[in-house]
């Protein structure tokens, strides 16, 4: 792994807060020509150091009004309840982040709905009649705190 520098560091906090930036913008803001800019930027990805770009939606726009986190315990711990939750989450949009856990739950997702009938709905007739799981337990977001998009990086030359 390649150490990163004090700017490379400030480029990766500029872009995960606006990846829309200019090499213009960003030029203005690390001190160093546009095409420096692009060169490093060239790097990070090429290093891995940044996955991808996306594009974030506003969900109270596009009238996803109730966010929430589902724990899932499954009946079994076996390859073929895995590969079952793994195509349920597949097949469900509104289920837009899913993680293995350790712990009394062994999934959990965050799920996007239009309204509360639709997260009822989501863990009523999907999830709980689901053969693979033996447990639900669902936690409506009430505010949104912090966004949860941006890592927390390393000081440079620092681990």
């Amino acid at each position: 792994m390649n150490t990163l520098d004090a700017k490379d560091i400030r480029l990766l906090s500029l872009l995960q807060k606006n990846d829309q930036y200019t090499a213009l913008e960003l030029s203005e803001k690390l001190g160093m020509s546009a095409s420096q800019i692009g060169r490093r930027r060239q790097r990070l990805e090429a290093e891995g150091y940044i996955d991808s770009f996306a594009c974030r939606l506003n969900p109270d726009k596009l009238g996803l009004g109730v966010q929430a986190f589902i724990q899932i315990q499954t009946e079994s711990q076996t390859g073929e309840t895995h590969q079952s939750v793994m195509a349920l989450v597949r097949t469900h949009p509104e289920i837009i982040a899913a993680w293995t856990l350790t712990g009394d739950a062994d999934y959990i997702f965050r799920v996007y709905c239009t309204d509360l009938a639709a997260l009822n709905h989501l863990v009523q007739k999907v999830l709980l009649p689901h053969p693979s799981i033996g447990r639900v337990q669902s936690q409506i977001v009430m505010e949104q705190m912090k966004d949860d998009t941006a890592l927390p990086l390393p000081h440079p030359g620092g681990t």
